[in-house]
């Protein structure tokens, strides 16, 4: 049975760029790199980064991204890193919880999240999305 989230790959265009990115912007730790990819970790992630071929198309503007959890006490600086960076955004925040969307060097749909799944729970337990039931 499954029991936990194992690793995220992301196929990148350019390893250089993407390694600079995931390593001086938003801070992972490069733990090995190789001709056509590397290893990062952030906390408990694992993160590879893959060549491959990458096309803007490719990535549909959908609502799938991946969130990295942020103390509160840090978002300002980490949004002030983000507009040095020139950094795209993709979407406004509107959620529980302050939040940044960003795309990284290839488009990829990532969020910066303050709060976790209680806290998204409590508030909706206050505001509740139309027809949720809550199980727990």
């Amino acid at each position: 049975m499954l029991n936990g989230f194992n690793h995220l790959t992301l196929a990148v265009s350019n390893l250089a760029d993407s390694i600079v990115f995931y390593q001086q912007v938003l801070g992972f730790r490069l733990s090995a790199r190789w001709e056509r990819g590397a290893y990062l970790s952030l906390g408990e992630l694992w993160l590879c980064l893959s060549v491959d071929q990458v096309e803007a198309g490719d990535l549909q503007r959908t609502y799938t991204h991946y969130a990295f959890s942020i103390c509160q006490g840090d978002f300002a600086a980490f949004a002030q890193r983000l507009r040095e960076h020139d950094v795209r955004l993709w979407k406004q925040d509107s959620s529980e919880g302050d939040s940044l969307y960003f795309l990284d060097p290839d488009g990829h749909q990532l969020e910066a999240h303050v709060g976790d799944l209680q806290s998204r729970l409590a508030a909706c337990r206050v505001k509740p999305y139309a027809g949720m039931v809550f199980y727990d």
